[in-house]
């Protein structure tokens, strides 16, 4: 065909599709529902049990409502488990919005640095405009949400709740983006009028005071300490007074998160080394976000083996792909796309990243697996998007889909191979701001 569609092409197109009756089918149905309901594979849908082998919750799931913050809250999912243990409560809840507000604090700290470092960067450089386009955002990863327990601490959700904000951000973000980015703008002509590094640090101080000023209003003022009382399932009444939320924190989060590291399965680099994404964090004074990278296998096996020890395991995955929502169920061929279009994609997880068709978006938790000779065969999944959807929040994931979407977990040193394990020593091989190993979990 020519460069550019002509009429002839056009006319082409359509005879061809006017000339196969199932397309009318399908286009009138399509009309009328969605494609997944369309594109449903019953057989496979059906045929996905949510029973598992290895069952660890008996909680209620959480609800990140209309924000991004299900790093955070697959996070504190992790912990909460630990922490009703020690206090005797069938449940409890860390406070999200605490761990909101100190991140978006932290991370406009840490965007307006990037600012003064990259001050003489062209306002075009690509590092530069990555920097720009991460302003106010939700999404985070493994490390950022460690940096912020370390640094912050924790407090239960009864002391700083929900607001409005917390759990519809997009206003709150809106404004955030805009006072950073004009932020970056009087940095940068600040320096090229001539101000130092201390001038310029000034100036911050005055856009975070500004930025802090907007968090306060949206979210509620974080408490310095906590009384925090309560009577367990035995009755007994109990309280601690006055604690710090690093107190709080240090009492009441009972695994080892300093242990802990990130497994990626990223198969376009080398297996056995560490990477980390240039520009990626939250908090400036913690530890870089780095990744052992690991075949998918090594994975899954440190998974099992987690939940199958009675703890559940932190992970990122592209959640989107080969999902139902509402059924809560996921495999990888969940959809029948070659009856709907004609055609499905053939791209594996290296060429799908390579086009960017693909990227660690969503943070869980896994509270169950289902193994068989050893081997898991399906996943119980731990959501945060309320208990509408799956078994009230829990959903299910074939093996299947594990291999093709999961990227990440959080994992204690000490269950990585030791053949593994010392590439935790490698100096981390830097890949650039906008590299798909940097995206968010949101």
């Amino acid at each position: 065909m020519d460069a550019a569609l002509t009429s002839a092409h056009l006319a082409a197109l359509r005879a061809d599709f006017v000339s196969q009756p199932s397309h009318k089918a399908v286009q009138n149905a399509l009309a009328r529902t969605t494609m997944q309901d369309v594109a449903l594979d019953h057989t496979v849908a059906t045929g996905i049990d949510s029973s598992v082998s290895h069952h660890l919750d008996d909680w209620k799931v959480t609800n990140q409502e209309r924000s991004g913050r299900c790093w955070m809250f697959s996070g504190l999912n992790l912990l909460r488990p630990g922490a009703a243990e020690a206090m005797n409560l069938k449940d409890f809840e860390f406070s999200q919005n605490y761990t909101l507000f100190y991140d978006k604090l932290e991370r406009a700290n840490y965007l307006l640095e990037n600012v003064i470092d990259l001050v003489d960067a062209d306002v075009d450089d690509r590092t530069f405009v990555q920097v720009l386009k991460s302003a106010a955002e939700d999404g985070g990863q493994w490390n950022m949400f460690i940096a912020l327990v370390n640094k912050h601490g924790l407090v239960p959700k009864a002391a700083m709740p929900e607001t409005y904000s917390s759990s519809h951000t997009n206003e709150m973000n809106a404004t955030l983006r805009k006072l950073l980015r004009e932020g970056a703008l009087r940095l940068r002509d600040e320096a090229a009028a001539g101000a130092d590094p201390a001038a310029l640090r000034k100036s911050k101080g005055e856009i975070l005071e500004s930025a802090h000023k907007i968090l306060s209003l949206h979210l509620g003022t974080p408490p310095s300490t906590v009384t925090w009382q309560w009577r367990d399932r035995d009755n007994e009444f109990h309280r601690d007074e006055e604690m710090t939320p690093q107190e709080f924190a240090a009492k009441y989060v009972t695994l080892p998160v300093d242990d802990y590291v990130c497994l990626v399965h990223d198969p376009r680099h080398e297996y056995g080394r560490t990477y980390t994404v240039n520009r990626l964090g939250n908090v400036v004074d913690a530890p870089g976000i780095v990744y052992l990278n690991v075949d998918i296998d090594v994975i899954r096996k440190i998974a099992a083996d987690a939940i199958a020890g009675g703890e559940p395991v932190w992970f990122g995955c592209d959640v989107g792909p080969q999902m139902h929502r509402k059924l809560g169920i996921w495999d990888a061929n969940l959809f029948d796309y070659r009856s709907v279009y004609g055609f499905e994609s053939t791209m594996d997880k290296k060429q799908r990243l390579l086009y960017q068709e693909t990227a660690m978006t969503h943070a869980m938790l896994f509270t169950g697996v289902d193994l068989v000779d050893g081997r898991p065969r399906r996943w119980r999944v731990e959501n945060s998007w309320g208990s509408e959807n799956g078994a009230e929040g829990f959903f299910t994931m074939n093996d299947s889909w594990f291999g093709e979407y999961v990227f990440e977990i959080a994992a204690r040193k000490q269950s990585i191979p030791s053949e593994l394990r010392d590439g935790l020593d490698s100096e981390p091989i830097v890949l650039p701001a906008w590299d798909p190993m940097g995206s968010l979990a949101r």
